[in-house]
């Protein structure tokens, strides 16, 4: 198949390095509330794809919306599935047949997962506990004015690994839920793997036989691995996160109690003006390939409807174990601002921030990042059909929209 991530590619996969997974936690407490954490090697979850899997469970074993988190770690060795973006490359109608062939197939694999997940419920405990990693850094470098993809160790980071650790009547460890906030883009190669996540899975279930290893990604949108580009590296990165878990195991745990409380909602983010139809069409004719297809993108848009789009429906979600612990799932490539802002100002013993879920579309910046611009801030849409960049009130409207779901956790 065409991989996902790195616009440069240009021919589909060689072979395989390592196996991709989609792996399922079902947690349900006493009273009967269940939610299903699904975490995939994939570059991402389309929206399309979360809003029919989302009708299917709940037709199929009755699991509501908001209890449904679907979660990519946004592997670039993976294969691309946004039929979007096999579009906007033009990479032929054969290739879009792939991707349409292949999601299809990947909703009938989730939903056979989350269906037995849910038969082999068994009796379980759940405890947290953290470490910390290391190979992460701040990937927006200032230089002369702007910010160029480079590492920066003066820039935020956020090198907590959170562990959600499931024990089973016996106190054996049967699962093992951790994250990290970092992108999953130490290779580049033809060669499907699912980068140091996978790698760090990988190595976790050899450690510790019977358990499953499940990835959370972090809000890592400007977050990369270093060092990068060869094998070895990512090895060793899965490795360094795999040591973390197993460090964390070692501290004492916290135990992580019911009941079990779910929201999901979502928000209106205003983009920016877009730029004018002389400015589209001067665009259009631009020697960059990637500013002449998005530019031409627009103005089919506007051709076709009259008017380009002006604003895009954001999901939030929120999961609440008790009084224990507080897991924020946010959609998009957030950058790390929001994570670490979040775990700051949200009310709740632990929290636990993960980004690139139930819809990974594009960058989302915090407000900062956005008025810094770059990549992150506006830059990556030009390879999307998305006018970009967002508006400055893209953090405030993040930040009510975690708000509100929160708020319906906290509520009997």
């Amino acid at each position: 198949m065409w991989m996902a991530g790195y616009a440069a590619r240009n021919k589909p996969s060689e072979s395989v390095l390592q196996e991709l997974f989609a792996k399922v936690l079902v947690i349900e407490d006493a009273g009967g509330t269940s939610v299903a954490i699904v975490t995939c090697d994939l570059i991402g979850i389309p929206r399309t794809l979360r809003e029919s899997l989302e009708a299917k469970v709940l037709s199929e074993f009755g699991l509501p919306r908001d209890a449904l988190l679907l979660n990519a770690s946004h592997t670039h060795c993976g294969p691309e599935l946004r039929v979007s973006k096999v579009s906007a490359y033009e990479l032929g109608e054969d290739r879009v047949r792939q991707a349409e062939e292949y999601t299809r197939g990947l909703e009938d694999k989730l939903t056979g997962a989350i269906g037995e997940a849910i038969e082999r419920l068994e009796p379980a405990t759940l405890e947290y506990c953290y470490a910390r990693c290391g190979f992460a850094m701040n990937r927006r470098l200032p230089v002369d004015g702007s910010y160029r993809n480079s590492p920066n160790p003066d820039g935020p980071v956020d090198h907590t690994v959170p562990v959600l650790v499931v024990r089973n009547g016996d106190n054996d460890i049967t699962t093992l839920l951790f994250g990290y906030a970092c992108h999953n883009t130490t290779l580049g190669i033809y060669q499907f793997n699912g980068d140091y996540a996978g790698f760090a899975q990988e190595y976790l279930e050899e450690a510790l036989p019977g358990a499953r290893a499940m990835f959370l990604m972090g809000c890592g949108g400007d977050q990369n691995p270093y060092p990068r580009s060869e094998i070895p590296f990512v090895r060793q990165h899965g490795r360094a996160l795999c040591n973390s878990v197993l460090a964390a195991l070692q501290t004492p745990p916290k135990p992580i109690a019911g009941p079990l409380r779910c929201a999901i909602d979502s928000v209106t983010l205003e983009f920016a003006a877009p730029d004018s139809r002389e400015e589209l069409e001067r665009q259009a004719q631009s020697d960059n390939k990637y500013e002449s297809r998005h530019a031409q993108l627009l103005l089919e848009e506007l051709e076709t409807t009259g008017t380009i789009r002006t604003d895009y429906d954001y999901l939030a979600q929120a999961v609440r174990f008790g009084d224990d612990l507080l897991l924020v799932a946010l959609a998009g490539e957030v950058v790390v601002d929001y994570s670490l802002k979040l775990k700051q100002e949200l009310d709740a013993p632990i929290v636990w921030v993960a980004g690139y879920s139930n819809d990974v579309f594009g960058y989302v910046p915090s407000l900062r990042v956005l008025k810094e611009g770059g990549y992150e801030a506006g830059g990556a849409f030009r390879y999307s059909s998305f006018p970009g960049p967002f508006a400055e009130t893209v953090e405030e409207r993040v930040l009510k929209a975690v708000s509100e779901v929160v708020k319906r956790t906290s509520e009997p």
